[in-house]
């Protein structure tokens, strides 16, 4: 059995060995080529994501309101205020 190679795992994050720092080398270079060759295709898109991304927002951000259309009878039915 090894003792030092299970003693030095135990007590390093994996991110920072060798291997670790070479692989966050290779993604932020490649990050950086990936951003410089493609952003004229991503801010020509971004508008229509946006566009698309409304009815998302209205879907899943009114989600807070109820759902039956009766804010103002609950809201009167709480204060005991009739509507007649």
């Amino acid at each position: 059995m090894n003792m030092d190679h299970e003693h030095a795992s135990e007590g390093r994050s994996w991110w920072r060995t060798r291997t670790g720092w070479v692989l966050l080398a290779f993604l932020a270079i490649a990050g950086f080529f990936f951003v410089t060759e493609h952003r004229a295709h991503a801010l020509g898109v971004l508008p229509f994501i946006l566009l698309l991304l409304c009815p998302l927002l209205h879907l899943f951000g009114h989600r807070g309101h109820g759902g039956s259309g009766t804010h103002g009878e609950d809201q009167r039915r709480a204060s005991g205020r009739t509507t007649s």
